[in-house]
């Protein structure tokens, strides 16, 4: 897990903006690659911040509202929040956040999930992105596979529409990362 004090440009600038548009303290609760390449380490290119929850909301959405694909903010720096509404995340992940980029802005804490909440957040979608994301943090972190299953299990699965089709995907994700682990030379 990589930690800097602000994130590389063109984030940070996007970032202070952000931050003065906040009148008090803004916490957003991040996913995806923005979390898989700024906290992780993965190099790969994303223009956005996912945001799953903002805290407190009222001022959250309102400074969302503002930084979203579009808007003045976004266009300047090419990068925009993301307010993902519908995605299947462990129930418990509050729990386990990360602050990324501690007091780096007045107002603004990025929290990031952790990775094993990453992974779980992007098996609905299971993209080859997603899919590169996983084998990338099941190699790096490395993912206890047991506890990835035993959080899904818990956590997540109830929450899934066709949980079958979750297990599939889960059981195929695991048998990558093995794949993975098995061709990667021992250190």
């Amino acid at each position: 897990m990589r930690q800097t004090k602000h994130p590389p440009e063109p984030w940070n600038a996007f970032l202070k903006e952000l931050d003065g548009l906040a009148a008090s303290p803004l916490r957003l609760d991040c996913i995806g690659g923005f979390v898989v390449t700024q906290l992780y380490g993965l190099d790969r290119a994303t223009a956005d911040i996912d945001v799953i929850e903002l805290a407190p909301p009222g001022v959250g959405a309102t400074v969302v509202s503002q930084a979203t694909k579009g808007t003045p903010l976004a266009r300047k720096h090419h990068i925009f929040l993301d307010r993902v509404s519908v995605a299947a995340i462990p129930e418990d992940y509050e729990s386990r956040l990360v602050e990324m980029f501690p007091d780096a802005y007045q107002y603004l804490r990025l929290m990031a999930v952790d990775p094993y909440d990453l992974a779980l957040s992007k098996l609905e979608r299971d993209s080859k992105k997603d899919r590169d994301d996983v084998r990338f943090l099941g190699r790096t972190i490395p993912l206890d596979l047991e506890i990835l299953q035993d959080r899904y299990r818990k956590e997540m699965r109830w929450q899934l529409g066709v949980p079958e089709r979750g297990d599939l995907k889960l059981k195929l994700w695991v048998e990558m990362i093995e794949e993975d682990r098995a061709g990667q030379p021992e250190d």
